[in-house]
């Protein structure tokens, strides 16, 4: 695999083997590799004659300050992990962050409901910050596909509708939220988890999972409460919030009679680590 550290290198790499061809199947991410990205880069590598990965800790999505200083930046593992998936013309893009951003970022986006409601409504600025990054690095790559985790399905519906206002065409591939065998969301961030905190985190699946089962016979206002009550009588988890929404708008089902498909969202906060997840609910629950 080839390391790119500036966006002319990258370009020159890029473009001197697709020439006239297919854009390189692309995987944004912000390091500290795990099991759930590299899952997303051998499905880019098996769909892709090219394959590309970056690692850029963004720093203008972080609305809080202490999560970007904390959060854990491996590099030489990450460069380990990759090369025995990535093959010898796929890339590597680790950019400096003044090579992303030379100058002052003063691009607002508008991405109407789905940047205000969950992660939008708690984290102020953070869709901004990623559309940002997302469009810088699609313009550098140009890929032809690229691969999110559905663990941040939000984020992926925000990142189609910047292809939209972009006009891009880049094709966003889903791919499933990879667990560890007793339910957690693989993320960086776990890592960073107390021993309590990791033996704890397993019910917010858990909840989850609980409340599909039950999504046909009782109000999403019910179900909701009942996640929340779940993680919360840990004593060591809190949650911030809990929404039932629709796949396609994120907004809220207020009522079963509603049609259309829904996922349940969750984030919560698990002493210093802040922890998100979603699960389907499909309407035959």
């Amino acid at each position: 695999m080839k390391i790119l550290k500036t966006i002319s290198g990258a370009r020159e790499h890029i473009g001197s083997l697709t020439q006239g061809l297919e854009g390189p199947g692309f995987v944004p991410t912000m390091g500290a590799l795990h099991e759930g990205h590299l899952s997303l880069v051998r499905k880019s590598v098996e769909e892709n004659r090219l394959a590309g990965v970056s690692i850029f800790v963004n720093p203008i999505q972080f609305n809080n300050p202490c999560d970007l200083e904390q959060y854990p930046r491996t590099l030489d593992e990450d460069l380990g992990k990759l090369a025995s998936v990535l093959r010898p013309d796929d890339f590597v893009f680790i950019p400096a962050v003044e090579e992303m951003y030379p100058t002052p970022v003063n691009r607002v986006y508008d991405f109407g409901n789905l940047g205000q409601v969950m992660e939008g409504r708690f984290r102020p600025g953070h869709f901004n910050g990623v559309g940002i990054v997302v469009d810088r690095l699609f313009r550098i790559v140009r890929p032809g596909r690229a691969y999110f985790g559905e663990k941040d399905f939000q984020q992926m519906t925000v990142i189609r509708k910047l292809m939209e206002i972009e006009k891009l065409p880049v094709e966003i591939i889903p791919c499933a939220i990879i667990r560890e065998p007793d339910g957690l969301a693989m993320s960086s961030r776990n890592v960073r988890l107390t021993a309590g905190h990791r033996k704890a985190a397993p019910v917010i699946y858990q909840a989850l999972r609980e409340a599909r089962q039950e999504y046909a016979h009782k109000p999403p206002g019910l179900l909701k409460e009942q996640i929340r009550n779940r993680i919360d009588s840990t004593g060591l988890l809190v949650t911030e919030y809990v929404e039932i929404a629709f796949e396609s708008t994120l907004q809220p089902v207020h009522s079963r009679e509603q049609t259309g498909m829904a996922r349940c969202f969750t984030a919560v906060q698990a002493g210093d680590v802040r922890l998100i997840d979603n699960l389907r609910f499909t309407p035959d629950n």
